[in-house]
């Protein structure tokens, strides 16, 4: 129950005014206490954002210098891009290839109906139930295939099935292009009044068997290839199959380094390499594979430029300048400023939160000896990165900065691009683990301390050093508030008694007055 406060109508002093006076004193400690607890917030946000810089390097490291295929690029050549094209696997070997004497390329089977007339003459409605377009006899209830793939002597079995009076050519095409076993694309082209159906894939050997439905199809305006028993007196069908297209459902027929060969596809892999091959060509187009030494740098350099990157701003706050009269503001005091000058006193107040932090000098210290140790199990030559042309900075003001000896690095990348990976990379212990994977290890080593310090946005304020510092400052300051509550209360107990003595004394001298008064 809050307590009746009289103010200063007796006594003609201001109440208010003079409790708020006294308040201010009393507050004093607690303003100190929450501006040592905006201090380690500031400290524990300024952490995190140095384990985020530090998370998105760890990040690019495994991203690009840790990735073998990094170094292993490849730049391949065509001398008639044209004709043929390729592609090279990072472990494929440097090579020079020639393609000549490309007479086909590989094209799909394509079976082309004639024109489909429905049942009594004139075009077929493609919206219009198969039944009544072809009558309910020539449309069975399901169809089956046997398909056989290209390069396949296996036939897979596919059924299909069919509402004679409801499915509609459009849905019955729609059907046979979904079912992946049959692996076809058909459509209606209502110009000619002809359906062609394609392969999806490329090559010779594809056939497609009808062993239920082959009535429909024969509706449909297909030719179908029959094969009979001669042996049987009555010439008893064998197998029925859709008639391909001439020229349609071939390999792909070409020469390379003398032999000569064909494929399914026109794209194919041979030794690591993938070749496209876009024209038939009598000449002869060579392809040539080297390693691509621009992509590796650009690589590496990423890494490097990343790196400093890091150490600057780890740098930048190691060597911030703190201004120690700037302490974070009170409520009252940011009451007093405009934002604009908020803001400013606010980015002193914040200046060199972590200015020497041992946590950051060791990390810096401990990342540049990782990138300075010899790896062991490289190549001779490839032990160090002073070798590959990668130093330190002279200035010693700029932390350890790495800089590149472009001509001196690209030179090593085309040397032996294997032995550079080695050095970044090679999966090995002690002195002959790779230097980014030594550099990793820094890296964790330091975004733990820093957790174990400042936490992270996982962790509850209990499981890191500030957050358990903020907590005990929050009781602080959560005690010294229901104090100064009780503070304020006796403050205004006290002043009111002094006030209804005042009025007291009022009321009995206005007596005194008025009774002397009336005996004159």
């Amino acid at each position: 129950m809050s307590m009746m406060r009289i103010g200063g109508l007796a006594s003609g002093m201001d109440i208010d005014q003079i409790v708020r006076d006294l308040m201010k004193v009393e507050r004093a400690p607690i303003d100190k206490l929450k501006q040592k607890k905006q201090l380690l917030e500031w400290q524990r946000d300024a952490y995190r954002d140095m384990n985020r810089l530090l998370n998105d390097l760890d990040r690019m490291i495994f991203d690009v210098v840790m990735r073998q295929s990094t170094f292993l690029q490849k730049k391949v050549t065509s001398s008639n891009e044209n004709i043929v094209t390729a592609t090279s696997t990072p472990s494929a070997s440097n090579q020079t290839v020639e393609i000549s004497n490309i007479t086909q390329l590989a094209t799909a089977a394509r079976w082309t109906s004639g024109a489909i007339e429905k049942t009594g003459g004139g075009a077929v409605d493609v919206n219009a139930s198969l039944a009544s377009q072809f009558g309910e006899s020539n449309v069975p209830n399901s169809l089956e295939f046997q398909v056989t793939k290209p390069g396949s002597t296996t036939p897979e079995t596919v059924s299909i099935s069919i509402d004679p009076n409801t499915d509609t050519l459009n849905t019955l095409i729609n059907k046979l292009n979904s079912n992946a076993t049959l692996g076809v694309r058909a459509f209606y082209d209502d110009f000619t009044q002809k359906m062609v159906i394609t392969k999806n894939q490329t090559g010779s050997g594809s056939s497609i068997e009808v062993t239920s439905g082959a009535e429909l199809f024969t509706k449909l305006g297909f030719n179908l290839d029959i094969q009979v028993d001669s042996s049987d007196p009555s010439n008893k069908i064998t197998k029925t199959f859709l008639q391909q297209d001439p020229g349609t459902g071939q390999n792909a027929k070409f020469t390379i380094n003398g032999l000569t060969t064909e494929r399914p596809s026109n794209t194919f892999t041979i030794n690591g390499m993938t070749y496209t091959l876009k024209n038939t060509h009598t000449g002869t187009v060579t392809i040539s594979s080297t390693t691509n030494t621009d992509a590796i740098f650009n690589s590496i350099k990423s890494f490097v430029d990343k790196y400093n990157e890091t150490i600057d701003e780890i740098n930048k706050k190691l060597k911030e300048t703190r201004y120690r009269d700037y302490q974070p503001l009170t409520d009252e005091q940011r009451e007093q400023l405009t934002e604009k000058q908020a803001e400013k006193w606010e980015e002193k107040a914040r200046s060199g939160i972590l200015r020497g932090d041992s946590i950051l000098s060791n990390a810096l210290s401990n990342m540049r000896q990782a990138l300075y140790r010899k790896v062991e199990a490289a190549s001779e030559g490839f032990q160090q990165l002073a070798q590959i042309g990668i130093t330190t900075t002279a200035n010693y003001l700029e932390g350890g900065k790495l800089i590149i000896d472009e001509a001196k690095l690209k030179q090593k990348i085309e040397e032996n691009p294997e032995a550079v990976y080695r050095l970044f990379s090679n999966n090995g212990e002690g002195a002959n683990k790779g230097i980014v994977l030594q550099l990793r290890d820094e890296i964790k080593k330091t975004i733990k301390s820093i957790e174990d310090k400042a936490g992270n946005t996982f962790k509850v304020a209990n499981q890191y050093v500030i957050g358990k510092s903020i907590r005990d400052l929050d009781t602080r300051i959560s005690a010294a508030e229901d104090r100064l509550k009780r503070v304020e209360d006796r403050y205004w107990k006290q002043f009111s008694a002094m006030e209804k003595a005042v009025q007291r004394a009022n009321w009995q001298s206005m007596y005194l007055m008025n009774a002397f008064g009336g005996w004159v």
